[in-house]
C-alpha cells in the first residue's frame, strides 16, 4: 500500500513522534493508522522499560491550589539533564499531574500510577509515552497534598526546584505566601518544639555536654551552657524559633501571633535532593539528546 504524506502527517500529529519513525511505522501496518499508533505505543513502552535504570535527578516542582484555598498538591517529578526538564512537555506532564492530585484522593505512589490526567490517560502511561519521546528516564518521585476543612493553604515556588505547601489555621495567602518563602530558604525540620523527637535532643545534649566538659568549668555552668545550646538548637530546627527572613526582629512565632494565626504544617520538597546526581555539561546533554 502507498504511504502519502498526508498520513505521515496525521500520524505525526497524533503521537508526536518524528517524520521517519511514522512512515516506518505506516508502512510496516500496511498503511493501517490504528495498529500503527498501537506498535509504536507498544515499541515506545519498552524503551521506556530500558530507560527505568538510568538516573533522575533533574526535573521540577509542580503546585496546584483549588480554587476554593482548601486543598494544595505538590508534586516532584525527575528527569536526567535539565535540557529535558525546561521543555514544555516535561512541565506539561508535572502540571497535569498536580492538577489531577487536586481532584483526586491518592494515598501513594502506587495509586496515583493508576490515575487519570486531564488527558484521560493515566500518569503511568502517560509518563512511560515520555519517556519514549523525549528520551529520557522520567519519574514521579514523591507528592505531598494538604486538605483542610478550617484552615488555608498556601504555597511558594523557588524557580522550579524548591516547591513549599504551608497549611494555616486561618486563610491568608499573603501571610502563607511569606512563610512558605522563609521555609523555602531558611529549611526547618519541625513546626515547633514539640515536634522535636527526645532521642535527637538526646543525642544533641550528649554532644554538646561533652563539648562544655573540655572546658574545664564547674558542672552547674556546664548545665546553663548546655541548656542554652539545646535552646539555640530548637530554635534553628523549628519554624516557630527562627527569625523571619524578611524581619529578622521577628520570629516566625511572633508573626504568627502578630496575625492571630497558626501553621498546622509543612512540607518543603527539592529536586534531587538524597540522589546521587551525574555530573555531566551542556554539551554532554545535547549529545545525550541525539543519542536518544
Amino acid at each position: 500500500m502507498s504511504i502519502s504524506a498526508e498520513m505521515v502527517k496525521e500520524l505525526r500529529e497524533r503521537t508526536s513522534s518524528g517524520m521517519m519513525e511514522c512512515k516506518r511505522a505506516l508502512v510496516e501496518a500496511n498503511g493501517d493508522m490504528e495498529l500503527a499508533i498501537e506498535n509504536m505505543r507498544k515499541a515506545g513502552l519498552a524503551k521506556a522499560d530500558k530507560k527505568s535504570g538510568r538516573i533522575a535527578a533533574e526535573g521540577v516542582m509542580s503546585v496546584k491550589l483549588s480554587d476554593d484555598g482548601k486543598t494544595v498538591a505538590l508534586v516532584d517529578v525527575n528527569c536526567e539533564t535539565d535540557f529535558v526538564a525546561k521543555g514544555e512537555d516535561f512541565t506539561g506532564f508535572a502540571a497535569a499531574i498536580a492538577d489531577a492530585l487536586v481532584k483526586h484522593d491518592v494515598a501513594d505512589l502506587a495509586q496515583l500510577q493508576e490515575l487519570p490526567l486531564a488527558s484521560g490517560v493515566s500518569v503511568e502511561e502517560t509518563r512511560r509515552e515520555l519517556i519514549s519521546k523525549l528520551g529520557e528516564n522520567i519519574t514521579v518521585r514523591r507528592f505531598v497534598k494538604f486538605t483542610t476543612t478550617e484552615g488555608g493553604q498556601a504555597f511558594y515556588l523557588h524557580g522550579s526546584k524548591i516547591g513549599v505547601i504551608v497549611e494555616l489555621a486561618k486563610a491568608d495567602p499573603a501571610l502563607g505566601k511569606d512563610i512558605a518563602m522563609h521555609i523555602a530558604a531558611s529549611k526547618p525540620d519541625f513546626v515547633h518544639a514539640d515536634e522535636v523527637p527526645a532521642e535527637l535532643v538526646a543525642k544533641e545534649k550528649e554532644i554538646f555536654s561533652a563539648q562544655a566538659l573540655e572546658s574545664g568549668k564547674p558542672l552547674e555552668i556546664v548545665e546553663k551552657m548546655v541548656g542554652g545550646r539545646i535552646t539555640k538548637f530548637l530554635a534553628e530546627v523549628t519554624l516557630l524559633g527562627q527569625p523571619f527572613i524578611k524581619d529578622d526582629s521577628l520570629t516566625i512565632a511572633k508573626l504568627l501571633k502578630n496575625h492571630d494565626n497558626t501553621v498546622i504544617r509543612f512540607a518543603r520538597l527539592e529536586v534531587g535532593e538524597g540522589i546521587e546526581k551525574k555530573e555531566e555539561n551542556f554539551a554532554e546533554e545535547v549529545m545525550a539528546q541525539v543519542r536518544g
